[in-house]
């Protein structure tokens, strides 16, 4: 090659280079000016100011679901005492407790609850004694027993407030921007409690099944199915839905999960089992089941692995019933050290569970990185609670598991578990993850868009399958159209077919209305 050939081809090169670089500066910032990375940068200015700045930006942003709520625990205090006074209920002064008058009196020591809102060290001890407004630990009185003796001491109201909760829940809910609320309720089984006892336990759980079917055991699937029926009727008619004068609750959609607990004797758990798994096969309104109660009381412990039994073998009769499964909500101590090695590992593999509620002691399962792969490849997301799981466990930080389940690729979502008890909101759990963890604002909204994907709504998915996980590329049909008003054509079919897909479409239009604000 002749020098001047040669120097000819170098100029060429040099000018190659520059005009690279000159079109990667021209590109740059019109790819950092898409919305999504606009509004990436003002939650990383919110970071830098704190969390008062974070809970401003969290509170607008879209959060999709909460999947793991207890109705009862959802419920603020003050709710509770107003409900309370409404029913003429009493005040154990001592025990700041709810308790039913005798012969419509309140008994020496005891005080008329609709007369606490006027007697304010009364009503703040109840509000304390409600939840963990105040509480410190001490001797005697962990985070734990508090957490969980206040369901004792705030029941009792009358279940024509149910409605109420709801509508509270809802109502938080839509403030936050969230669209949809999995509600763990437990209706009343004592009927199918009493057919269970009656006829006595049998091992054989799907020959137990068949002798209480004999006995009419779904004679007492109707009063379940109207019982939510009328909460729900009450609560659209309390928001006024489908009127001009609609509250934004109505705009949140709610679904049931049938909350069976598990401390009460096996014949008794059975017979909630196997209720749930009737009621959600018939009713849409109920998409699954849970197991409920502290993991760590006695009999949970002793017949934990005769729950996971019961489920396996009533799971091949209702393939359809979705199961969340309270799991791993232990630390060590709390049990001895064999109790921590198997829960969540039992609920995956023999109680089919597709979510796990909690979590937290998974590193003390046995082979703990498999467990991680397992969930990761079967796709089981976990509901995590950060502060139920600090406030009961003590466990925050570097402690909780929340960031190895991320990096084994379990899908995860935050969840409230207990807001009325705990004293939060969704939106405060996301301040506690910005502010403990080094996430991005795609990891959150990533985190968000699983939520949806979880739920146990039914339906064909708008994000492709080959991938299910990321949550990046939707399905042909709906290429080019997420974030509008409408579908149309294809995706409009596919959308309006299915009722997950009309919560996932909903999602991606409130992000683009959300980041369109940056």
């Amino acid at each position: 090659m002749s020098r001047a050939r040669y120097r000819q081809l170098f100029a060429l090169s040099l000018l190659f280079v520059a005009l690279q670089s000159t079109y990667a500066q021209a590109t740059a910032p019109a790819h950092e000016a898409t919305e999504e990375a606009r509004t990436a940068r003002a939650f990383e200015e919110a970071r830098k100011e704190g969390p008062a700045a974070l809970r401003a930006f969290f509170y607008q942003m879209p959060k999709g679901a909460d999947l793991h709520v207890h109705l009862s625990g959802a419920v603020y205090a003050e709710s509770f005492i107003r409900a309370a006074g409404e029913d003429g209920l009493c005040v154990d002064t001592r025990l700041l407790a709810f308790i039913r008058p005798v012969n419509g009196a309140c008994k020496s020591g005891e005080e008329p609850a609709a007369s606490v809102p006027h007697e304010q060290k009364l009503y703040d001890d109840l509000i304390d004694s409600f939840s963990m407004r105040t509480f410190v630990p001490r001797t005697g009185d962990s985070g734990h027993d508090h957490f969980f003796d206040t369901f004792e001491k705030f029941g009792g109201t009358n279940k024509s407030h149910v409605s109420e909760w709801i509508d509270e829940v809802a109502s938080r809910a839509a403030a936050q921007n969230e669209q949809y609320l999995e509600l763990m309720e437990t209706p009343d089984f004592k009927p199918a409690a009493g057919l269970a006892i009656e006829t006595g336990f049998h091992p054989n759980f799907v020959e137990y099944r068949d002798v209480l079917m004999a006995h009419g055991f779904r004679n007492v699937i109707p009063a379940v199915s109207a019982y939510f029926d009328q909460i729900e009727a009450t609560r659209r008619e309390h928001e006024h839905c489908g009127q001009p004068k609609a509250t934004p609750a109505c705009n949140v959609e709610v679904r049931f999960i049938y909350q069976v607990l598990r401390g009460l004797p096996k014949e008794v758990v059975f017979a909630q089992i196997l209720l749930g798994f009737e009621v959600a096969s018939v009713d849409p309104r109920v998409v699954g089941i849970n197991l409920v109660q502290p993991e760590d009381c006695e009999v949970c412990m002793a017949d934990y692995r005769l729950h996971m039994q019961m489920i396996d073998a009533l799971h091949p009769l209702y393939p359809k019933v979705h199961i969340s499964l309270h799991a791993g909500e232990l630390e060590p101590g709390m049990v001895p050290p064999d109790g921590l090695t198997f829960h969540i590992r039992s609920a995956v593999e023999q109680g089919h569970a597709e979510r796990i509620g909690h979590g937290v002691d998974v590193m003390y399962e046995d082979k703990p990185y498999e467990l991680l792969k397992e969930m990761a490849t079967k796709h089981v997301m976990v509901e995590i609670n950060l502060t139920s799981n600090d406030v009961i466990l003590n466990t925050r930080g570097d402690s909780h598991p929340f960031m190895l389940y991320r990096k084994y690729g379990v899908p995860v979502a935050l969840s409230t578990d207990d807001e009325g008890v705990s004293r939060i909101d969704l939106t405060h759990e996301y301040v506690r993850a910005a502010v403990t963890y080094p996430l991005t604002y795609r990891d959150f909204k990533q985190m968000v868009r699983t939520g949806i994907e979880h739920s146990f709504l039914p339906g064909a998915n708008l994000w492709q399958v080959s991938d299910p996980e990321k949550l990046e590329q939707p399905v042909s049909q709906c290429r080019g159209q997420l974030g509008r008003d409408t579908p149309t054509g294809e995706c409009a079919t596919l959308v309006h077919s299915s009722e997950k897909a009309q919560q996932q479409w909903e999602l991606e239009h409130r992000f683009h209305t959300f980041e369109a604000n940056f």
